[in-house]
């Protein structure tokens, strides 16, 4: 029974990934326009971060109502908890839902997506992503093609954080960071995995401790894996003993670490996001002597989107969201490090002059690395299916183990 009822779920949603809602296929960005004024749209996203809810729940929702007369409501919640509710929806055939648009990438993309959870294609219909995005750039996440179903939000890398009064010469490698954490016990640790940023510093190590992503950009393959992770968990389980807390426990996210790294009870943070630091530095939470370091094996990025749910109670709203957040206005905006500091997706070649111009006066702060810096070591995600295993396997061979 169990495996028919599998393979039930499995032709539903291959079914209904090809259903499309044919009253919201005709919808030109135009109509989206006017049919949007005076309404509200739901935007649901994660809500871990002060400094982006306030740039959402300021700036966005500000020039929304005096543009466009459409009114913002910001729905914090983790991308798996709304895609598994539109899933829900979708199950009990919902029609009007309540998501319009949301925060999302990689994973929860993919399975949302599978699912056919989605409106689309939609990006292709929106003038800032015609007039300013390069689609080959954008074509993939997390090595899932995008098809038109995301629009790009932003860009983001992985950086290290450190206080260059304490650290003058941080370490340069993955084999120098083991040696730099035996050599300091107590003052090294990373956020649980499947928290986002602890789940991106284990596949930085996954790159480093197995030859390079390349290997795996092909997609999932089970018997290169299984060759490959255990010089990861080698890795992991080699420093634990000499982590915060002894490694016997770790911090629940990377809101926890960051609270140790600012009582200094560890010398090093991370974050995927490189104006983190500089941003923190604006807000008086940073001494001005914290800086940010990449490894030379390098530094993961990605381009993060937002999408529209296929059951969006507002699609007019939606679009419109989309499309503004795709905007010069809001992209040089996001970009300030005291607004957020997020990498703009916009192809500086097809924005007018001066807004070239003001893209390239923005202080991004001393600890933010230079982009060539950060461009040289960039390195892409891998395939999804990668994550989720070495996240479940983070568990068995790390975290349970003693």
């Amino acid at each position: 029974m169990k495996k028919v009822g599998f393979v039930l779920l499995a032709v539903f949603l291959l079914l209904s990934c090809q259903q499309k809602a044919p009253e919201q296929q005709s919808l030109s960005y135009d109509q989206a326009l006017e049919k949007s004024r005076g309404t509200t749209v739901n935007f649901y996203m994660w809500g871990g971060s002060a400094t982006i809810n306030k740039w959402i729940n300021s700036y966005v929702t500000n020039r929304l109502k005096e543009v466009y007369d459409l009114t913002l409501n910001m729905v914090p919640m983790d991308a798996s908890v709304f895609v598994n509710k539109l899933l829900t929806e979708k199950q009990a055939g919902k029609k009007n839902g309540t998501v319009d648009v949301m925060w999302i990438n990689g994973e929860n993309f993919k399975n949302a997506r599978e699912a056919g959870l989605l409106y689309g294609p939609v990006a292709d219909k929106l003038p800032n992503f015609n007039k300013y995005v390069d689609p080959a750039t954008v074509a993939f996440d997390f090595g899932f093609p995008v098809e038109n179903y995301e629009m790009p939000y932003g860009r983001a890398q992985f950086v290290f954080i450190h206080d260059s009064a304490k650290i003058i010469s941080p370490p340069e490698s993955f084999a120098a960071l083991k040696q730099w954490i035996i050599n300091h016990p107590g003052k090294f640790t990373y956020p649980q995995p499947p928290d986002f940023t602890g789940s991106a510093f284990i596949r930085q190590l996954f790159y480093a401790t197995t030859g390079g992503h390349e290997q795996y950009m092909k997609g999932f393959d089970e018997k290169l894996y299984l060759e490959k992770s255990p010089q990861l968990w080698a890795y992991l389980t080699e420093i634990k003993p000499y982590l915060w807390q002894k490694g016997e426990v770790y911090p629940k996210d990377i809101a926890a670490l960051g609270l140790l790294f600012e009582r200094g009870e560890v010398d090093m943070n991370m974050s995927y996001h490189q104006a983190y630091a500089s941003g923190k530095i604006i807000e008086g939470k940073y001494p001005h002597s914290v800086r940010t370091f990449v490894m030379k094996e390098g530094a993961i990025y990605n381009t993060h989107f937002t999408a529209i749910a296929h059951n969006a109670p507002n699609l007019a709203g939606a679009m419109v969201l989309a499309d503004f957040l795709m905007s010069p206005e809001a992209q040089l905006s996001k970009n300030a490090p005291e607004n957020w500091g997020d990498f703009t997706v916009l192809d500086m070649e097809k924005l007018e002059g001066s807004i070239q111009q003001a893209f390239g006066a923005l202080d991004l702060g001393k600890a933010t690395l230079p982009l060539d810096v950060l461009n040289r070591h960039g390195v892409p995600e891998i395939p999804a299916a990668y994550l989720t295993r070495l996240e479940n396997d983070w568990a068995r061979f790390v975290l349970e183990k003693k």
